[in-house]
């Protein structure tokens, strides 16, 4: 991808400079956060206006990839549920003791209406607190957590 080059000013913020001059505060916006995280990403400006197209992030230079994943890895907060230890109890609401790629993590199921299925085998898991978890490929997970996890869908 060419068009605009991408760089970190004195105060952490991103630049991009393409041929109407440089953008100060320029945010990376995913178009498919959960179905597709490497594709359709804009570079928007701070207000939302849309500087770049980005297809797909693998075909960026790695100097540029390495500024967009770092900063959507600050903006975004979704950890990903790789297996479920424990919930306190099978009704709700119940408290659920998971390890996610972000390490361990305790959180209130407050309801069942709280799983959603966004995809065949993907969920999102929504705490008390708004926070969302997700569970990329519920076939992914090990015997026991998919055990738990039916008992709730």
């Amino acid at each position: 991808m060419s068009g605009f080059t991408l760089s970190r000013n004195a105060f952490g913020k991103l630049v991009l400079a393409d041929e109407d001059g440089e953008h100060e505060g320029v945010v990376p916006v995913r178009a498919f956060p959960i179905a597709a995280p490497e594709r359709g990403i804009a570079l928007v400006d701070a207000d939302g206006h849309e500087l770049a197209w980005i297809e797909q992030l693998s075909e960026l230079a790695p100097g540029t990839r390495a500024l967009i994943e770092e900063e959507l890895k600050n903006r975004e907060f979704l950890p990903e549920i790789r297996r479920i230890r424990s919930v306190s109890t099978f009704a709700v609401p119940s408290t659920w003791e998971v390890d996610t790629d972000r390490g361990e993590a305790s959180f209130v199921l407050k309801g069942e209406e709280d799983i959603r299925r966004v995809a065949e085998s993907t969920l999102l898991i929504a705490d008390t607190h708004g926070v969302q978890y997700l569970i990329r490929d519920t076939q992914a997970l090990d015997k026991g957590s998919r055990k738990i996890l039916d008992r709730f869908l």
